[in-house]
This record gives structure tokens, sequence and C-alpha cells, in this order.
């Protein structure tokens, strides 16, 4: 999902790159007027161990791999504001010492994963967490809400590669969702591990 340089247009990257700073902006506003004594160190701890978390592949369909995102297990420990500057974070140091995802389209990719994926995320899990209450809640919306991250982020990066011309939108789309399909189902099997374990062992940890 990390877009290279060269597959998106300028007016497409540009955009990318405005909204992914206005949103940050935005998110960085809304982090300090709420900032806590435990925030900034768990953002740091959260940042390690995504970025670690993401060095890790496994095997989807056709020899494709996937690995973790972490929009919703950031914003589940963080909230949504905070979990949109750890995964801008992450993918900045990806992008600059791994070169993993285009500098140009770094601005889209911070949007997709940072911006779309955590607030879409956090949407389902907000939605599921207060309707279902307790444990249960908190378990079940982090599983469908990670899973919805991963498709959600996948959906807008296809629609950016469309507008782009670099592949037609009956092409990228189901090919992008089908395989973001498979690997939403990992990071829910991850994310809802994860969050499990914090449950049991540290539950002051967990947003609210």
């Amino acid at each position: 999902m990390h877009i290279p340089d060269g597959f998106l247009e300028t007016k497409v990257w540009l955009s990318g790159w405005g909204l992914a700073i206005i949103t940050l902006g935005w998110s960085i506003k809304k982090v300090n007027q709420a900032l806590q004594e435990k925030t900034v160190p768990l953002m740091g701890v959260m940042a390690a161990f995504i970025f670690a978390a993401q060095m890790i592949n496994f095997p989807v369909l056709g020899g494709t791999s996937g690995h973790l995102l972490g929009a919703v297990l950031a914003a589940v420990l963080l909230g949504p504001y905070a979990a949109m500057l750890v995964i801008s974070i992450v993918l900045v140091v990806q992008c600059l010492v791994f070169q993993d995802g285009g500098l140009t389209a770094l601005g889209a990719n911070i949007l997709n994963m940072a911006v779309v994926g955590v607030m879409g995320g956090y949407g389902v899990y907000y939605i599921l967490r207060n309707v279902i209450k307790g444990r249960r809640g908190i378990i079940l919306g982090t599983a469908v809400a990670s899973w919805f991250s991963v498709v959600i982020a996948a959906i807008f990066c296809a629609g950016e590669l469309a507008i782009s011309q670099t592949s037609p939108l009956k092409i990228v789309l189901p090919t992008m969702t089908l395989v973001h399909f498979f690997i939403g189902i990992g990071e829910a099997i991850i994310t809802t591990l994860v969050i499990s374990f914090i449950l049991k062992v540290r539950s002051d940890l967990i947003y609210k």
C-alpha cells in the first residue's frame, strides 16, 4: 500500500500532501489540548512497537505479503489524534530510511494509512464499543475496526492510482480490495491479541 514515486499525478500527490499537513496540524492541536502525563512516552513506545512489527511480513495471496498497519492498535491505546501522529512518524521513517514508499507520495501514504486508516478504524471501534458494553465491546470493536482500517486505506489508495491513470479503477480497486481483505484479517488477529493482553495486565492504558 506504500505508493512509490512516479505512480501519482502531480495534482494527486500535491493534494495528498495538502490534506495530510492540514489533518496532522489539527491532530497536533487536539493532542496538545488533551495532553496527559503518560501520552508522550506511550506515543514513543507505540511508534517503536509498530515500526518493529511492520518489519514482519506474512503471506497473503499469489505470492503477495502483508504486514501490520497498526492504525487501530494505536488509536485504541492513544486515541485517534495521537494515533495519526504515531502512524505518520512511522511512515516518514520508513520512507526516508528504508525507501518504503516515495517521497512525493508520502503525503498520500500518510493520508491513506495515518488519517483514513486511523479515523475510519476508530470510528468503527467507537461505535461497536459503545453499542456492546464492557470487555466484549472493546475486543469485538478492535477486531472489526482493524480489518476495516486496512480495507478502507486500500480503497483510497486504489482511487488515487485510478485518478492518476496508473491503473484503471475496474482493475486496481478489486485487486487492492481483495488482497487487503485478507491482510485485514491478519491485522485483526494481531491487534486483537495485543489489546486482549493489555486488557488483562494494564486495562488503564485503553483510551477512553
